[in-house]
């Protein structure tokens, strides 16, 4: 194995741990958590950082973890949509980051906003697909208060906290920013 595979993999239990451990200090009031969304975060420093291998597979094992162990979120039909949301949070920031012309603060904002859009696109189709089949409906009223105007707080902490780690980690040099050759001209 590796040495940069053993990193990845020790990051991305450090991740999944921080994922677990996150929403404990918001969860005794479920409002609060609901409107920080602790479980974004790990998620999307996982695919930024260790790739998006790493962030969809700790995306979607996360929440389904979460509700086997703490029976929060509730695993149906919450932490299976949610492992869909995640899922692809993880892969599509990881993705779009590692194959960005150039790594820097627009690259990262415009991957970051990418990525939420359409995390919430699966979550809302997962929660339709998901409702459906039990009969219940899954209204667009519902869809746009569940992932946007009550993650509105969250949304805006993921706005400033990750690139604010992801500058940190730039400028320490743990996790450099790369201009890719492939773009660049002789």
């Amino acid at each position: 194995m590796k040495k940069n595979e053993i990193k990845n993999i020790t990051l991305s239990a450090m991740f999944l741990g921080l994922g677990l451990v996150l929403p404990l200090l918001t969860g005794q009031i479920q409002v609060i958590g609901r409107m920080l969304l602790p479980m974004h975060i790990p998620v999307l420093l996982c695919g930024l950082i260790c790739g998006w291998q790493y962030g969809l597979t700790i995306g979607f094992i996360l929440p389904l973890m979460r509700s086997v162990i703490f029976s929060m979120p509730p695993m149906y039909p919450t932490a299976v949509a949610m492992a869909f949301e995640l899922a692809t949070y993880g892969f599509v920031v990881g993705f779009l980051f590692a194959n960005a012309k150039w790594q820097c603060i627009k690259s990262l904002y415009r991957c970051l906003l990418t990525a939420m859009l359409l995390g919430r696109a699966v979550s809302g189709l997962a929660n339709l697909i998901l409702l459906g089949i039990k009969g219940n409906s899954y209204t667009l009223s519902a869809f746009i208060a569940g992932h946007f105007t009550t993650a509105v707080p969250g949304i805006i902490l993921q706005l400033i906290l990750i690139p604010s780690i992801m500058l940190l980690l730039n400028k320490t040099h743990l996790i450099p920013f790369k201009k890719s050759q492939k773009y660049e001209t002789v």
